[in-house]
């Protein structure tokens, strides 16, 4: 079921907040709904997750000015997990078993989802994953609203290699979010006729990079693709700018622009790098331009909003549909509302969840740095998850319980 752009700004209170009214409906008399986030808001990957604790804490204000859900209030119950997997581990238990909470949207690196994911699923605790990740997450408590690289990385490769070249260099984070993507990108490069000069990892806390730099010299690939993470790894970008790299060849990135490095970076360091991805600020459609100058209104600064804060933001909102078509918290019925294919309308355009793989189909842009801004170079809309569907059918095997990665 879609809903307008009107009906959007209806269901999340948008007119309440701004306009400073009353909530639309009195809450009933109950328990309230408890929303679960574990995220990083300090540590080395806080670049990426304040924001999203900022996007949590709005979507559920917003929810509450708009009357709530079933009548009742949301409360949000967020742990800092401080970049430390120890700490999902304990709070994803703590949320489960001791608060009790009815949904979790929580999670940023693939690393910290695995570590938290079985929790929720052998306590029945729905899970919402709204992170660009490496795809193949094939869980039926799991929904991820993400993108994946059928999404995200597919164009990067497609645009690249008609633009620059067949001979690729992949830079990636030493975990399975790095390792898988790596795996992707050799793939559609190999479809595409074209080599690989050499693929390297990095672990998370790496940030020399200069003997790096001296083997992609060596190799003289066409351009280098890099799925690096987090604020270590900013390293790379500025010491190959300094080496005056970005003049001699071309770079594109899985990651870059997801936790707004390219407002980290000068126009001289950052010109120029490709991406691809589900938002920019530049976007100028009226859904977008409505949620920054709320999220204006309440926090102040739009500079921080990037991908995975808007989409943290509007998988609360597919979650918040599933809870409207159920009319209830019941799994059974939020687990066939989710089947049923909910859409919304969000910042980032239009988000819908495909049955199957329990993955979101979303409006993609092929993107470039310019000036510290994401300049759209072209858009596709809704661009289905078509790499997990390869392999994941939740209808047909609903107890299927792994993560499927790509055969090279």
């Amino acid at each position: 079921m879609k809903i307008s752009r009107r009906d959007f700004l209806a269901a999340t209170g948008a007119a309440a907040v701004v306009g400073g009214l009353r909530p639309l409906a009195a809450f009933a008399q109950g328990k309230e709904i408890l929303v679960g986030s574990v995220l990083d808001n300090s540590g080395n990957l806080d670049i990426y997750g304040k924001p999203m604790v900022m996007a949590t804490t709005m979507a559920v204000e917003e929810i509450n000015a708009a009357g709530g859900l079933l009548g009742r209030k949301l409360r949000a119950i967020q742990y800092d997990t401080q970049s430390d997997i120890a700490l999902y581990t304990k709070f994803a238990q703590q949320l489960a078993r001791t608060d009790k909470v009815d949904v979790v949207h929580g999670g940023i690196t693939s690393a910290s989802r695995e570590a938290i994911r079985q929790t929720f699923k052998r306590s029945d605790t729905l899970y919402f994953y709204n992170v660009l990740y490496e795809g193949g997450v094939c869980d039926r408590n799991c929904v991820v609203t993400g993108t994946t690289p059928a999404q995200a990385v597919e164009p990067i490769v497609e645009h690249a290699m008609k633009k620059w070249g067949k001979k690729v260099y992949i830079l990636a984070a030493d975990y399975n979010y790095g390792q898988i993507t790596a795996k992707w990108l050799q793939h559609y490069i190999g479809q595409r006729g074209g080599s690989v000069a050499s693929t390297d990892f990095f672990p998370l806390d790496v940030a020399d990079f200069g003997s790096t730099i001296a083997k992609i010299q060596q190799a003289n690939p066409n351009w280098v693709v890099s799925a690096l993470v987090g604020g270590a790894h900013m390293a790379f970008y500025r010491q190959w700018a300094a080496q005056g790299m970005n003049k001699k060849i071309p770079l594109a990135s899985t990651t870059f622009g997801v936790g707004n490095e390219h407002l980290a970076l000068s126009p001289a360091e950052g010109d120029g790098i490709l991406i691809a991805g589900n938002y920019s600020q530049e976007a100028k459609t009226p859904a977008n331009q409505d949620f920054l100058a709320r999220w204006k209104k309440r926090f102040g600064d739009t500079k921080i909003v990037h991908e995975i804060a808007v989409s943290q933001y509007q998988g609360i909102y597919v979650w918040a549909e599933c809870v409207k078509k159920a009319g209830s918290l019941d799994r059974t019925a939020m687990l066939a509302a989710v089947e049923s294919g909910p859409s919304i309308v969000g910042p980032a355009g239009t988000v819908t969840i495909e049955p199957k793989t329990h993955h979101a189909a979303l409006d993609i842009h092929l993107m470039e740095v310019k000036s510290q801004k994401l300049a759209i170079l072209n858009t596709v809309k809704q661009r289905q998850p078509s790499d997990t569907l390869q392999y994941c059918d939740l209808l047909k095997n609903p107890n299927e319980n792994k993560q499927f990665e790509v055969k090279i």
